[in-house]
């Protein structure tokens, strides 16, 4: 396990892929329907999950799609969003992720 965890801290992830990332993670804590956005360590969370799934794929090296995919499952729990019913919090929460994710502009 100590392996793994250390074979997935040497892949890369591109300076311009980490902007993307915490502009993600940014744009949850400014928008107006966010009561608590995304912390640091969910923006790390994320980083590392990110990691972890292009070495699953068998890439040393991060891409867009990644952060994409992994944006709802690593952040959506962590969100606390403005008039929605508890039941239907985290549903809410991966809506307004997937509308982050259309509005943040992806690096080339």
């Amino acid at each position: 396990m100590l392996a793994l965890q250390h074979r997935t801290r040497q892949i890369r992830f591109d300076g311009k892929l980490q902007d993307y990332l915490l502009d993600v993670v940014d744009a949850t804590r400014t928008a107006p329907q966010v009561t608590l956005g995304a912390s640091t360590r969910a923006g790390l969370a994320l980083y590392r999950a990110c990691q972890a799934l292009a070495l699953i794929e068998n890439r040393d090296y991060v891409i867009p799609d990644d952060v994409k995919r992994l944006a709802a499952p690593v952040l959506a729990h962590r969100l606390l969003l403005k008039r929605t019913r508890q039941a239907g919090a985290k549903d809410a929460a991966v809506a307004f992720l997937d509308e982050v994710l259309t509005r943040v502009v992806v690096p080339t």
